[in-house]
Formats: C-alpha cells, sequence, structure tokens
C-alpha cells in the first residue's frame, strides 16, 4: 500500500491502491465527469435569453417571496438556491414538491413567485402546486431541459438548459443537470443582490457567526465610542493628555478643537520625540502628529486591521469617523477579540 497527501495543508496519510493502472483511471474518470459538467455550464451560459431577464424582474417587482420547489435531487438544489437567495438580500423559502399538496400549499401567498426545478418538466409531485398557482394567479416560473413538457406549458417563464449529457453514463443519475440548475441559482442570486444594491455589510447581517461573519464586521459595530474615547482639546496640557491615555488604555489620545472635530494624535512615540523639560506643561496640540491615520465608522473591520498592520507606520488603533468628528477608536486587540486576526 502507498500513501498520499491531502491537499495543500498538513499531511494526511491514508491508503491507496498500489495498482498504478487503477490509480490512473480513476483519475481520468474524475476529470472527464468534471469536464463533462465544466461543457454543460459553458453551454448554460451561451444559451442564457431573455427567460433569465423575465424571471429577475418578476423576482425584484414581486413584493413577496421566491419559493423554490423540486422532487429529489432538484429539491436539495431548490433548498440550497433557496438559503442563496436569502442570504444575499432576496426572501426566500423552499417547499418540497410532494409536501406542497399535503398542507405545505399554504406557505404560498399570491404575493410570492414560484420559481420549480425539474428537469424532465414532468414531475407529478409538483403538479399540484403548479395547478394551486394557475388557481390563485400566483406567477410561476419553471428551470427545466424540457421547455415543452406539462409543466413547462403551464409556467410563465421557462428558464431552459441545453441539452447536456449528465456525467453519469452508466445510469444518467442528475449530475450536469444538478449542476447548471445550482449555477443558474447563483447567478439569479448575484444578478438580484447587485439591482438591489446589496452591500458587503447587508450580508454581515444575515452571517454574524463564524468566519465570514467576522469578515463583514463593519467597525462601527466594533469601535470603543462615548466616555471611552481617548480625547483631550487642544489647549489641554501634555499631563492631561498622558492621563487620558492611561486612563483609557489605548497607547494614544485623539487631539479636538471647539467643534469636536479631529485635529491630530497623541502616541508614546509623539511623547518620547518631545521628551525635554516643561514637556508636561506644553499643550496637547504642540506635540501631536497632525493628519492621523483614520477611517470611517461605516468601513469593514478588515479594511481597519489593514491600515493598521500593513501601512507605514504601522498602528495600534485607529479613530473612526463620521466626517471630521471622532466617533469611535478600534485597537488592534478588538479585532482579535472577534477573530479577524
Amino acid at each position: 500500500m502507498s500513501s498520499a497527501r491531502s491537499g495543500p495543508g498538513p499531511q494526511v496519510r491514508y491508503p491507496i491502491a498500489n495498482d498504478a493502472r487503477l490509480q490512473q483511471l480513476s483519475l481520468d474518470e474524475a476529470r472527464a465527469a468534471i469536464r463533462i459538467e465544466a461543457e454543460g455550464l459553458g453551454a448554460l451560459a451561451e444559451t442564457l435569453d431573455g427567460a433569465f431577464v423575465a424571471l429577475v424582474e418578476l423576482i425584484q417587482r414581486a413584493p413577496g417571496r421566491v419559493v423554490l420547489s423540486g422532487v429529489g435531487k432538484s429539491a436539495h438544489v431548490a433548498r440550497k438556491v433557496a438559503a442563496t437567495l436569502a442570504s444575499t438580500g432576496t426572501p426566500a423559502q423552499f417547499v418540497h414538491g410532494a409536501d406542497a399538496s399535503h398542507g405545505d400549499l399554504g406557505m404560498i401567498t399570491t404575493a410570492d413567485v414560484v420559481l420549480m426545478l425539474s428537469k424532465s418538466g414532468a414531475t407529478a409531485e409538483l403538479e399540484p402546486l403548479a395547478n394551486y398557482c394557475a388557481r390563485f394567479g400566483i406567477p410561476l416560473a419553471l428551470m427545466t431541459a424540457r421547455p415543452q413538457s406539462r409543466l413547462g406549458q403551464a409556467a410563465n417563464i421557462v428558464v431552459a438548459l441545453p441539452p447536456a449529457p449528465e456525467a453519469c453514463d452508466v445510469t444518467s443519475a442528475p449530475t450536469t443537470s444538478t449542476t447548471m440548475m445550482m449555477a443558474l441559482g447563483d447567478a439569479l442570486a448575484v444578478v438580484l443582490l447587485r439591482r438591489r444594491g446589496f452591500k458587503a455589510a447587508d450580508f454581515h447581517v444575515f452571517h454574524p457567526g463564524g468566519t465570514l461573519g467576522s469578515a463583514l464586521l463593519t467597525v462601527g459595530e466594533v469601535m470603543h465610542r462615548g466616555d471611552k474615547l481617548p480625547l483631550v482639546a487642544a489647549e489641554a496640557s501634555v499631563a492631561s493628555a498622558i492621563l487620558e491615555m492611561t486612563s483609557k488604555g489605548f497607547g494614544c489620545t485623539g487631539v479636538i478643537d471647539e467643534n469636536g472635530d479631529l485635529l491630530g494624535i497623541i502616541t508614546d512615540g509623539d511623547l518620547r520625540r518631545h521628551m525635554a523639560d516643561g514637556l508636561l506643561q506644553q499643550s496637547a496640540d504642540a506635540v501631536m502628529t497632525t493628519n492621523p491615520r483614520v477611517i470611517s465608522a461605516e468601513a469593514l473591520l478588515s479594511e481597519a486591521l489593514r491600515q493598521m498592520t500593513t501601512l507605514a507606520p504601522r498602528v495600534t488603533a485607529i479613530f473612526a469617523m463620521d466626517g471630521a468628528r471622532p466617533v469611535g477608536i478600534v485597537h488592534l486587540h478588538d479585532c482579535l477579540r472577534v477573530g479577524l486576526a
């Protein structure tokens, strides 16, 4: 038996067959399957037409939700597409085709748009849902490889999958077709989020947990504000500035004018550079560094981290601004605390 490395990370050993021919055959078959699916995606991109645009505009205008439905493998894809839409600003939910006629039709309202996924367009379990849409005037769209099918005839919009072989030629198990459906769902979500002006900060609202949540935090969500802000007036003494720096614990203090606008910053380095007799009696604006590095409170925390750690000179804290006025401060330790650094 031999071993192989699993991925680019730490080496993980596991047994594989010593038969080189069998190893190569496995790789060849896997690559062929991936190429078949990739060709299907290429054909999908080339054949996408006005029906897709009509679906985008229908969903954008709808006052309710997008209801995704399917059966079998298409149901798994529909559930994922619903989750992607919902997380990118398009309210969506999943209703299983087999459950719809057993009470789940009550989840669907006349304000909604229904999007069914069915490669054959002849999925019997979806027919009650199609009839329900027709009865109550609910817009119905269909992703299918057979636009002229029964469900295709019932739908208001049909987004067609191009002819493409499934990756598995032994059983014709749904592979290429479900990959194309998944890609169509992703494309739908991307186009809709751009049309809605959906931003990374909006995305964070729906993804507060995990690494992704940390990466999408804004400065305003993490910064220290109010009485925790280290600030002194321009005419305050350096002694007062040192007390402010010590009590607030950020290793710096901002210097503000009578309007509360930021004039500069005093750091430990500034104090060392001005070390001389009478330093404590000097005014804060006499020793401050002007034009300090600042950031908008609406910026991503990851941008604050980048500025603190990659720009010269490197700093450990940065003031968050609303116009010319400091409204918060972020320390490098805050980035560590939320798992960003």
